[in-house]
């Protein structure tokens, strides 16, 4: 007959406070609570007998908080009291329950076992050669190992985080491939890939988040199943706890992880991209086209392949096609653009570039990227840029494949997900530390804005890092990053899907978001990633009502963004009423760039995210939490953006309400139809114009909104400032300034205006 072996005692023997922090010991491990601010708390927990001093790079704040009180008094229960948290640690298994000083319940562990853990032994690529190969994707070159040789490097845990929600909406994540409202009831899988970003944060409707301190990818689980995180490798249980409003939470995170660094000005302007600009000659005459027709432009992006034939990642370019790149961008400078470039964290073995990494052994095991986890090779990767593309002039970086494993993509026919998963921590635990397999991309942005801020600073020259980057994890926001949401294929359901994504990618405490407008796949093709729905492009005007659609959304992104494949992205591109839709769209972001310059300073001073869920400001009203399609921007704005065909392609049904739309305004305020001033009452639903050359779009009661004429560029803005008021009485609008770039903003170079109408 089998025996039963008890599990070790979870009962908490022990209590002690050792100065600011409390330590919890039970035969099952030990518990360690660090305050780290009135309303913010860490809680770590090991099996093992002391816990891990590794420095991680995502969360950066290291003070603990020392006004908490500790009650040890009860048979059952151990309190832990902050100013507006209050912890209670149940004695019998340690699970942990969180109050506010209501006394009301915002989250609770499970009982029994809250915590699971199993050991288990890490292995990665030996320090031998491998045999691999060179595939050809959509993605870029990718090396595939075969047969790989592998070798222990010491032992770590998979561990299962237990707890209970209640009637509540959860958002964040980072960003996953389809779009839905709250993810409860969800099971997603938290890794890197071409269209998701991983980021270990969620916050709730019920007045908390948490973060996930690890660095592995994990699931998060709420289904029949249970409700938990569940994290691959980690030494350790290691979470955070904010309580607050969900635009508290935000700012906990951002207090924990770092503030999130501001843009220059011209950032917010139209970043004009395309599947490529193959030479100078391309590149200079789209912008003379676009000031010739009146298009507003503040950079283009020169995508892959700027290197010769062959060279793949080399940080040059083909003289061939680009004789003068110093040259090309000081025209474009004239012309007030600025210019961006694609860059890789691989380099073809017939490089210059990869030959110095090798002969320093900088690269990752069994392939060509770089190894972003050491400083050494973060630093030499930089020193390569420098000598080249930033002396030139660049001003902001591309950073493609900042995630530089996608298995996914080798597939024909798309993987399942929990398949999809295991890949890539096969795939990318292979040749990184197991335990960090998600934080590539985050030490990748740190290497380039680090350095870049170092190289200013030897050189005179003050102007903020821009990179535009494909993949982020936890504290990322603190790098000038921007992060898109891959390479989508076109459909209307996948339109409507990036709305969601977008909103819980911000929701996860990243404030610069964006993605291709149209989609970067338009046509059908062999592999499932290549799915989209018009081969005929841009002679389909199917395609151009949806790319149209596409475009007035992305005029409220963060970053307003085209790019993509299978046909030209180019704005003159578009024939008749589809042109003048856009090219309205295009100058309506340029006439609001005030406003969207003052957000994003609050982004800054005030931790704030420039894309919300309604949830967000409208807490109290349920009927905000399903809604995907509808959203703020900024603290006045409500968009509400067009999803379905009304005039081509449409079925009959949906012919019947073409030019309109309908919208929920939610309760708290009224609303302000931001064209023509007409008032709506809070708390209801009314079906509004949405014309071809319209995006529904509505203020706040009591708004005041800044604008300007629309230019050419954010530099060519000028004039008055025109303030609009929306609303009866008093209008009131904190107004955000500072030299537009540099660092000046750091030490207190802004000002923040009231403005009173």
């Amino acid at each position: 007959m089998l025996t039963a072996v008890s599990p070790a005692s979870r009962k908490i023997d022990c209590a002690e406070r050792i100065e600011n922090t409390l330590y919890l010991y039970s035969k099952h491990g030990i518990m360690r609570i660090e305050p780290k601010s009135d309303s913010i708390v860490r809680i770590t927990y090991t099996v093992s007998d002391r816990f891990s001093d590794e420095k991680k790079p995502g969360v950066i704040a290291g003070d603990i908080f020392g006004d908490w009180t500790l009650e040890d008094g009860s048979d059952r229960l151990i309190k832990v009291k902050l100013p507006k948290l209050t912890l209670s640690i149940d004695k019998n298994d340690g699970a942990v329950t969180y109050c506010d000083n209501s006394g009301k319940v915002l989250f609770a562990e499970c009982d029994g076992t809250p915590r699971e853990f199993e050991e288990f032994e890490m292995l990665h690529l030996a320090d031998v050669p491998q045999k691999t190969r060179i595939i050809d994707t959509a993605d870029g070159k990718k090396e595939v190992i075969e047969d790989a040789l592998k070798e222990s490097i010491g032992k770590s845990y998979h561990i299962r985080y237990r707890f209970i929600l209640g009637d509540e909406a959860i958002y964040g994540f980072g960003q996953q491939e389809k779009g839905c409202a709250t993810l409860r009831g969800k099971r997603l899988y938290v890794h890197q890939g071409n269209r998701k970003i991983a980021v270990p944060f969620f916050v709730s409707t019920a007045g908390y988040g948490i973060l996930t301190d690890c660095y592995s990818p994990l699931i998060f689980n709420d289904n029949e199943n249970g409700t938990y995180i569940y994290t691959e490798s980690a030494p350790e249980s290691d979470m955070y706890f904010i309580a607050g409003s969900m635009n508290d939470v935000i700012k906990g995170y951002r207090f924990l992880t770092g503030k999130a660094s501001m843009l220059p000005r011209w950032a917010f302007g139209y970043v004009q991209s395309k599947e490529r600009y193959e030479n100078e000659e391309q590149i200079l005459d789209a912008v003379k086209k676009s000031r010739e027709l009146g298009i507003g432009m503040d950079c283009i992006v020169l995508d892959w392949i700027s290197w010769k034939e062959g060279e793949w990642g080399q940080k040059s370019y083909d003289p061939a096609r680009f004789p003068d790149p110093e040259g090309m961008i000081e025209k474009l400078h004239n012309d007030h653009v600025h210019f961006m470039i694609s860059i890789w964290p691989t380099m073809a073995e017939n490089t210059e570039n990869h030959k110095e990494f090798a002969t320093k052994k900088l690269f990752l095991p069994g392939c060509t990227v770089y190894d972003a986890f050491k400083e050494e090779a973060r630093k030499l990767y930089f020193d390569q840029l420098k000598r080249t593309h930033f002396s030139y002039g660049t001003d902001a970086w591309w950073c493609d494949s900042s995630e530089p494993f996608t298995p996914e993509w080798n597939h024909k026919v798309r993987p399942e997900e929990s398949r999809l998963y295991e890949e890539y921590c096969n795939e990318a635990g292979l040749r990184m530390p197991y335990e960090y397999s998600n934080a590539y991309p985050l030490c990748h942005a740190m290497g380039i804005y680090e350095n870049q801020r170092k190289a200013m600073e030897e050189n005179g020259c003050d102007k903020r890092v821009v990179n535009l980057t494909r993949s982020a994890y936890t504290g990322q926001q603190r790098f000038g990053t921007i992060m898109w949401s891959g390479d989508t294929d076109a459909s209307w359901d996948t339109f409507r899907d990036q709305i969601a994504i977008g909103l819980h990618f911000s929701a996860s405490g990243l404030p610069y978001w964006t993605m291709d407008i149209g989609a970067f796949f338009v046509k059908q093709g062999e592999y499932w990633y290549w799915q989209g729905k018009y081969d005929n492009a841009l002679n389909d005007p199917a395609y151009q009502e949806l790319y149209t659609r596409w475009y007035q959304y992305a005029a409220f992104l963060p970053v307003f963004r085209a790019h993509g494949t299978d046909c030209e992205r180019e704005m003159w591109n578009l024939s008749g009423e589809f042109y003048e839709a856009v090219l309205k769209a295009n100058k309506l972001r340029y006439s609001l760039i005030p406003y969207i310059y003052s957000e994003a300073g609050k982004v800054w001073f005030k931790d704030r995210s420039m894309i919300r869920w309604l949830a967000f400001d409208f807490t109290e009203d349920k009927n905000v939490y399903g809604i995907t399609d509808q959203f703020m921007f900024g603290d006045c704005m409500m968009v509400c953006p067009v999803t379905r065909p009304m005039y081509y392609g449409a079925s009959d049904e949906e012919k019947i309400d073409a030019g309109f739309r309908e919208v929920y305004f939610p309760e708290g305020c009224n609303w302000y139809d931001y064209y023509s001033g007409a008032e709506y009452k809070g708390g209801s639903k009314c079906r509004v114009s949405a014309k071809l050359d319209e995006i529904p779009l509505f203020v706040m009661c009591g708004s005041l909104i800044p604008t300007k004429k629309p230019a050419l560029s954010t530099e060519e803005q000028a004039g008055d400032i025109e303030w609009k008021k929306y609303g009866e009485g008093n209008a009131s609008y904190e107004f955000y300034e500072d030299a537009g770039d540099g660092y000046g903003y750091e030490s207190g170079k802004y000002t923040v205006t009231l403005i009173e109408k």
